[in-house]
């Protein structure tokens, strides 16, 4: 597993939009085979701040998800949307183990 940790700071008049684009990339993507998880969540100190936490099956499934229609549709969608640009991070899985995320 690949777990990825993407911070995206929205700019604070795009929230809304952002959110209501970004649940309907990630309702799509979890049901490429290639994502055990893809959850969104919401700073609660600071509502223009989200974390993508995206858990990919194999190295390569991150560039898999990145040429579905839905993706493109989402960057292209939000780009206008962030404050500054996004950063993310790789994470090796600990626990649950593999089999752990369904």
């Amino acid at each position: 597993m690949l777990i990825v940790h993407v911070d995206v700071y929205v700019k604070p008049d795009c929230v809304d939009a952002f959110k209501d684009a970004t649940l309907l990339n990630a309702q799509n993507s979890v049901c490429e085979p290639g994502i055990a998880r893809f959850d969104v969540v919401q700073d609660t100190a600071d509502p223009a701040h989200f974390v993508l936490v995206e858990v990919y099956r194999t190295a390569d499934d991150p560039a898999r998800h990145k040429e579905t229609d839905h993706y493109k549709t989402w960057r292209a969608a939000v780009g206008d949307m962030m404050a500054k640009p996004r950063e993310s991070r790789t994470f090796d899985n600990v626990f649950p183990d593999d089999a752990g995320w369904g």
